[in-house]
């Protein structure tokens, strides 16, 4: 038995916003609840309801800026820069800019709907 897996076909989200998100690694991906890896593409002024997910999220910017309101402070993180945010924390993830923004994002436990709690917009 190998003691690794290269992923060469990660799965693709739907979505209807133009946001592309390739799961490397998670529940969609590999059946794996520990850890989500994913790598996303916001398009240009793309932006989510409020949400307060059960689980932590890494974010780290390839290129491009993101914004995100973290309870009531917004932050704008730039390429190179990454954040933590911790499990049970109120935030909105958008991109209000006029460019995409790439980006990898890891979530522990696993990203899983049913434990974002988004709110309705």
């Amino acid at each position: 038995m190998k003691k690794y897996f290269i992923q060469k076909s990660p799965f693709v989200v739907p979505t209807t916003d133009g946001k592309l998100i390739e799961e490397h690694h998670g529940k969609a991906a590999t059946d794996n609840s520990a850890i989500s890896i994913a790598h996303m593409v916001a398009p240009p002024y793309w932006s989510e309801p409020f949400q307060t997910p059960e689980f932590e999220e890494y974010t780290y910017i390839i290129r491009g800026k993101k914004q995100f309101i973290i309870e009531d402070e917004t932050v704008i993180l730039e390429a190179g820069q990454s954040i933590k945010i911790e499990a049970h924390t109120r935030v909105q993830y958008s991109n209000p800019f006029s460019e995409e923004c790439e980006y990898i994002a890891i979530c522990k436990p696993a990203f899983d709907f049913t434990k974002v709690h988004r709110e309705e917009e």
